[in-house]
């Protein structure tokens, strides 16, 4: 049996320039539909194609077809996916504060997404700096 090192089967897992984008997105908004994502992420058809693919063969994402005409797909979070939520939130709280420290542009968008009470409590000087910054 060969064996495999838990940090490299994770970072496979959610490893993908959208994969964890992807994954919140589904989180704060319950689902997502294809078409919309790529307009709102701009992120191309194939790339969103492809991490999507690889989230649900990895089991944290569930693709629901509809038989409708024209098809409607939805994609939902797995009970799996939603087991990994709160370790995206601490990875995202401790980049915001790392690219913060070093003085790092931060995509306007990423603050306006994550607005839980569970952000704001953690970063309100980090949220508050940057946009006087930007103002």
């Amino acid at each position: 049996m060969q064996t495999s090192n838990p940090y490299h089967y994770v970072a496979g897992c959610i490893s993908g320039k959208w994969k964890m984008t992807l994954l919140h997105h589904i989180h704060h908004y319950g689902k997502i539909r294809f078409n919309e994502t790529k307009k709102t992420l701009h992120v191309s058809e194939k790339v969103l194609s492809q991490q999507l693919k690889e989230l649900v063969n990895d089991g944290l994402v569930e693709r629901i077809q509809y038989n409708t005409i024209p098809l409607k797909v939805e994609y939902i979070l797995t009970p799996l996916g939603e087991d990994l939520i709160p370790a995206l939130d601490i990875l995202y709280v401790w980049s915001i504060r790392r690219m913060s420290e070093l003085g790092l542009d931060i995509d306007p968008d990423a603050l306006k997404v994550h607005t839980e009470k569970k952000y704001e409590e953690q970063l309100v000087n980090i949220i508050n700096e940057y946009t006087e910054r930007r103002s």
